[in-house]
């Protein structure tokens, strides 16, 4: 278990491991599911989880964007590019949750 999940996670994982363990592994599959390179799916889920407004989705993508390279630069364009889709207050809310993401733990 990561600890750097929230608590709630962490709690399901505990009480749930076989719907855990089938959740993980449905995400894995989706990941290698096309053509997609690896920074690309990871600027992809990090698109979403702006676009979808979830705060410790966006985290948890600009972790998983910088372990695969990613730069601050990239993901921050992504939430610029926000800005005609999603509106800026949004896309500034993005920017302080790549921030808060990008930050060494």
């Amino acid at each position: 278990m990561s600890k750097r999940m929230p608590r709630a996670v962490t709690d399901f994982q505990r009480r749930h491991p076989d719907v855990w363990e089938a959740f993980t592994e449905l995400g894995e599959r989706c990941h290698e599911a096309g053509p997609l390179d690896e920074k690309c799916r990871r600027l992809v889920k990090l698109a979403l989880s702006i676009g979808a407004g979830l705060e410790g989705a966006t985290h948890s993508a600009v972790r998983n964007a910088r372990k695969s390279g990613v730069t601050p630069q990239e993901m921050n364009h992504v939430a610029v590019l926000a800005i005609t889709t999603l509106g800026l207050p949004a896309a500034t809310r993005a920017m302080t949750w790549i921030e808060d993401g990008s930050r060494p733990k």
